[in-house]
């Protein structure tokens, strides 16, 4: 065992004493060094049950023979780090959590891990470093926050977002707003809809990197523990077996989780997150690829926020084993890969039940013919940019509006709210991408705004920076170039015709080939955002959102 060079031998005595040291005992110094990555902490509700996870992992991983050992990451709630600068650091933690699971790993010999994540950057942190490390690894999430309920009707985090523009816009009271803030979010777990950190953790298991269940079993409901049980068992097998996520997470498995995204109409914060995991492993990404698969995969579900249904319906109508099913019985999905069970997709969906036809559809009844999210070109977007088309009302599908040009998030949403925006408007917030932000902030609060004060089907946003999951609406995010980088961002003036184009795949600047060149040549960028710390460094390394955001490594190869 790979372990064995922290535990067995005599030279290995001294580091036999520190265990010892902890408690350990020298027949427990036989078994697998399993280590449990949790990153529970006390201001992320869905990581704040983690530890309970952590336990019946544990529980799980020493019934099987192994010793579990655990250690922590770090973990940032996107919802408290919205609306300022604590969003700066949202993705750029992605980086950290991956760097920081590769240098405990390594450091103690592990012979295998199990990850606990839950929330946004978390689980493609997580899962970026299981591919690094190509350890034998298996996920158990904490699992979905139920849905909360208020004046007769289900509501999440996203409901609060929007009714501030509502109760700015004189639509409901500021008592209103208090009675749903209470009831939005009723307790522990990843935010109900399909958001980011519900988007992955499905995602996750259509990899097959988790156990059926890991993205849909609620998180305060006694299956979840037994998943994370069952996840620990698990792993000890995997190590046996030797089975790697190289071994699972090949590029097939990769288009397995596109086609995934696509039925279930997935945060757009996917499309940054996939690359990046794909990228540890060498494989090489193309955005125009998300089209193609897009343009063949139907979007069976219509889940919170583009519809009314929330991660527990799903899981009442089968979860991601019958979502994966029904694609692959037209042929839209690889079932023959091998996931964390040691069987393949095939061996998994076999028992899962048929689609309900309403919260999963059959593929020849869908929600939509094309996938939930499109990659958009043209001369504003040369490198691409990304829309979760299956949240955008069929009026915003293609418009021709006017630029409203914001250097910055803070002064789009202060123009949202004081009535300064219009119908037939297109804000554009610039200077927000991964170098420029730095750190590409969720763009959530002035989407919300948007929506709240009654204008998503009439204003649209595109920036440089990225949108929340729970983002609805003519939303255009991970413009690249961005701004920063001289991009065409970076030239448009307020007063500009930008056109629009979802079923077309384009985003276009109308303006002529003459004053595109005399804008490019009297162009003035400003001074950095930050200039110390952590963000400046992630600033100088931090790459194009079109290739994931990942931070520059000339030695990265890729196959």
């Amino acid at each position: 065992m790979r372990s064995d060079i922290v535990k067995k031998g005599l030279e290995k005595a001294p580091q036999r004493s520190l265990f010892y040291a902890m408690g350990y005992h020298p027949t427990e110094l036989n078994k697998p060094l399993i280590g449990v990555v949790n990153s529970a902490n006390e201001i992320v509700p869905g990581h704040i049950h983690l530890h309970k996870i952590a336990a019946a992992v544990k529980s799980g991983v020493y019934a099987a023979g192994g010793l579990p050992v655990e250690f922590s990451t770090i973990a940032i709630c996107d919802g408290i780090a919205m609306g300022h600068v604590g969003m700066k650091y949202s993705l750029a933690s992605r980086e950290l959590i991956a760097d920081c699971v590769e240098s405990m790993a390594e450091a103690h010999a592990f012979d295998a891990l199990v990850f606990i994540p839950n929330c946004d950057k978390v689980v493609p942190g997580m899962l970026m470093a299981a591919a690094r490390l190509d350890l034998p690894a298996i996920f158990i999430s904490g699992g979905p926050m139920l849905a909360g309920y208020y004046d007769n009707s289900t509501v999440n985090l996203n409901s609060v977002f929007e009714a501030v523009g509502a109760v700015k816009a004189g639509r409901i009271t500021p008592e209103e707003l208090e009675g749903l803030e209470m009831a939005a979010c009723p307790g522990c777990g990843s935010c109900a809809g399909m958001f980011t950190a519900n988007s992955m953790n499905c995602i996750t298991e259509a990899l097959g990197m988790a156990l059926p269940g890991n993205g849909t079993v609620p998180a305060v409901t006694a299956q979840r523990l037994r998943l994370a049980k069952e996840a620990g068992m698990k792993i000890v097998e995997l190590l046996h077996k030797d089975l790697r996520p190289s071994q699972i997470m090949n590029p097939q498995a990769f288009r397995n989780a596109l086609a995934i995204d696509m039925a279930l109409g997935c945060s757009t914060n996917t499309v940054l997150h996939l690359p990046a995991i794909a990228s540890e492993l060498g494989i090489k990404w193309d955005l125009a690829e998300i089209n193609q698969i897009s343009e063949k995969t139907p979007q069976l579900c219509l889940l919170s926020p583009a519809g009314p249904d929330h991660i527990e319906d799903l899981n009442r109508a089968g979860g991601i084993q019958t979502l994966m099913k029904e694609l692959a019985a037209s042929d839209l999905l690889d079932a023959s890969l091998i996931t964390v069970t040691g069987e393949t997709i095939g061996a998994n969906i076999a028992s899962a039940p048929s689609p309900d036809g309403k919260i999963i559809r059959f593929i020849k009844e869908p929600y939509r013919p094309e996938g939930g999210l499109a990659i958009l070109f043209g001369n504003l977007a040369p490198e691409g940019a990304v829309v979760k088309q299956g949240a955008v009302a069929p009026e915003m599908q293609q418009r021709k509006l006017k630029a409203r040009v914001f250097d910055g998030e803070e002064a789009a949403v202060e123009a949202v709210y004081g009535g300064k925006i219009v119908p037939g408007d297109v804000v554009v917030i610039r200077f927000e991408g991964p170098k420029g932000g730095p750190g590409m902030r969720e763009m959530l609060t002035p989407t919300s705004a948007v929506a709240g004060m009654g204008l998503d089907k009439e204003v649209a946003l595109i920036t440089d920076g990225r949108f929340s999951g729970a983002t609805r609406g003519a939303a255009v995010g991970h413009i690249s170039p961005e701004a920063i980088d001289r991009g065409p961002l970076a030239i448009v003036e307020d007063g500009d015709t930008i056109e629009i184009d979802i079923p077309g795949k384009r985003l276009e600047l109308l303006l002529s080939p003459e004053k595109w060149q005399q804008r490019l040549d009297k162009l003035i960028l400003p001074e950095p955002a930050v200039k110390k710390g952590y963000l400046m460094r992630y600033a100088s390394q931090v790459t194009s959102a079109a290739r994931g955001a990942v931070l520059d490594n000339p030695g990265r190869s890729e196959k």
